[in-house]
């Protein structure tokens, strides 16, 4: 009777799944052939059982859970006649070789046949538990070896009439007498061409062939009810991956600034960008080293929208904002029951990031118990839920980043020098604001237009003035202070113009007084007073040098700083060169 196959595809996250509707042309097949035959005295089924028949098969057609189904199949058949054991066994990666006791029959411990459901009726209470329990000694077969495992690797089925004959081909010879079993039958599992596994049933009673036959319709059906439960399975994983990922990104729009990517044309910054377009599309970890605020996480997106994993979404983690006591719980997730509070199944970042880009910032913020843990899934790909058994799999980069020098705290003890190499394999140094003055008038206006459009307020005119005020200042809270004090600009603005509100740290203005004191009564100096001597500074130091800015015995050498640098606060102040052949 010819199969009549209907589909339907769902595509999630740009992947497909395809569950296939053999169901009920099974159904319908199975009940023909068992309408049709004849029954003699030891058949699994009478006429009276026909009905009861016909209904394991629609129950299998409306399964979806894989457990619930294998159970419902094995405890099916072991209700049928003079059935004794029912099982299934399914191909999977081998996982306990080292203590298999077949494994020096295993031709391949890469691939075995694990039990996966079992049901039986024993005569003899104490006729070899090891038949009736999932975790006895047969739970894998090695595939090619003994009826079960020829089975599982030819794909051909086998009909035996007589065990105690061919009792050398199965493990336990003296529980075939013990049990009065006198045949056994064994159908592959066959989707699609594809072996699944190995359905098997030992009987008390002779199987003539068209039990046999009624087995393989059986067989048949049960590989496209496993099929389409494993298909709806990864359906309500892929659903469960995009509803986390769109939580993810949901909460990473809220709590992100409204500003904009990397803006400037400073030589530091056009040196940290030749260096994303070098290790982006590599799969290289990456540590990025600055001051806080300086723009870390904007070139950790930057790499990752640059690498092959940008089609999945960046994961982030704040090391620093994770209590101790729940690190493990953020970083590897927990099964419901796990401790006290883990009223729910919760997914670690780790196993949000499978196959895209995990960014740990302030990475020195781990604790030392937690960075062994850390390193193994970096060396293994390998992690464990909190309260969970299962090994999971995952490929994640891991793009890192810090304030503090790691170098200091790994010789101090508190920070893993194992760790601190696998993270530091390509590290990227992002100046500070300071040092890169020629960056701010493009970064004001970004942000001021940017600030603007959130606020719903038309942007001001961003003056030299304004500009010039902006890079005398020293910005020890870099981009994120530079973005912060246009904000306040832009709320308090009046008739049009806007007033920067800079601060003076460690400053204290006396009301109606120019003069400035500490509370220990030592004399302090107010802002215009610091970029007084700090523009007589820099012009006695260009006097000494000549008036030479770069170079060897240049007045950035003098100072200390960026020739770039220097030659913005010069424009920045105002001062003029004295001498034509030496232009600034």
């Amino acid at each position: 009777m010819e199969e009549t196959v209907d589909t339907t595809e769902f595509t999630l996250n740009g992947r497909e799944c395809e569950i296939s509707r053999l169901a009920k042309s099974r159904v319908d097949n199975s009940r023909s052939l068992v309408q049709t035959r004849g029954v003699t005295d030891n058949s699994l089924y009478d006429a009276a059982e026909r009905q009861e028949l016909e209904q394991i098969f629609l129950d299998l057609a409306h399964e979806r859970a894989l457990p619930a189904l294998l159970s419902l199949l094995v405890e099916r058949l072991r209700g049928l006649p003079e059935v004794a054991l029912a099982r299934i066994w399914l191909i999977r990666p081998g996982d306990i070789c080292a203590g298999c006791a077949a494994r020096a029959e295993c031709p391949d411990q890469t691939r075995c046949l694990h039990l996966v459901a079992s049901a039986a009726r024993a005569v003899e209470k104490d006729s070899g538990t090891d038949w009736f329990s999932m975790e006895g000694s047969y739970r894998r077969f090695p595939l090619g070896v003994r009826h079960v495992g020829k089975i599982g690797s030819s794909g051909e089925s086998q009909l035996l009439h007589d065990t105690a004959r061919d009792s050398e081909w199965f493990a336990r010879g003296d529980w075939l007498n013990k049990e009065g079993i006198k045949s056994f039958a064994g159908h592959p599992l066959i989707f699609r061409g594809e072996t699944l596994g190995v359905l098997g049933v030992f009987r008390r009673a002779f199987i003539d062939e068209q039990e046999f036959l009624w087995l393989r319709a059986f067989a048949d059906h049960t590989a496209a009810a496993i099929a389409n439960a494993r298909a709806f399975d990864e359906i309500e994983r892929l659903k469960k991956e995009l509803e986390l990922e769109n939580e993810y990104l949901q909460e990473e729009a809220k709590n992100a600034h409204a500003f904009g990517g990397i803006v400037g044309g400073s030589s530091t910054l056009r040196r940290v960008l030749e260096q994303i377009e070098l290790v982006a599309p590599t799969e290289s970890a990456v540590m990025i080293l600055g001051e806080s605020g300086t723009g870390k996480e904007l070139i950790a997106r930057a790499i990752h929208e640059q690498s092959r994993r940008r089609e999945r979404v960046m994961v982030k983690v704040n090391c620093g904002a994770i209590p101790r006591e729940l690190f493990e719980s953020e970083f590897f997730g927990h099964v419901k029951g796990a401790f006290t509070g883990a009223v729910s199944d919760r997914v670690g970042r780790f196993q949000l990031a499978d196959r895209a880009t995990l960014f740990l910032d302030e990475i020195a913020e781990i604790p030392l118990e937690l960075q062994s843990k850390l390193l193994r899934v970096l060396q293994e790909g390998t992690f464990e839920r909190i309260g969970e058994a299962h090994t999971r799999k995952v490929d994640v980069r891991i793009i890192a980043a810090t304030n503090c020098n790691l170098e200091e705290r790994v010789r101090e003890g508190l920070f893993r020098e194992d760790l601190y190499y696998r993270l530091n394999v390509f590290p990227i140094t992002v100046a500070p604001l300071r040092e890169r003055l020629e960056d701010i008038p493009a970064l004001a206006a970004m942000c001021l237009e940017n600030v603007c459009q959130r606020l719903s307020v038309s942007a001001p005119r961003l003056t030299q003035g304004h500009v010039r005020m902006l890079q005398a200042y020293d910005w020890p809270g870099n981009v994120r202070e530079l973005q912060n004090i246009l904000e306040r600009a832009v709320i308090t603005l009046r008739s049009g113009k806007l007033k920067f509100d800079l601060p003076t740290v460690g400053l204290h203005r006396s009301a109606g007084s120019s003069s400035l004191t500490s509370k220990s009564g030592k004399s302090l100096l107010n802002y215009e007073e610091l970029r007084r001597i700090e523009r007589e500074n820099l012009v006695a130091a260009l006097e000494q040098t000549d008036w030479k800015i770069a170079g060897r015995g240049g007045t950035a050498e003098l100072l200390g700083i960026n020739a770039s640098t220097l030659r913005s606060r010069i424009k920045a102040m105002g001062i003029k060169a004295v001498r034509a052949d030496r232009p600034l």
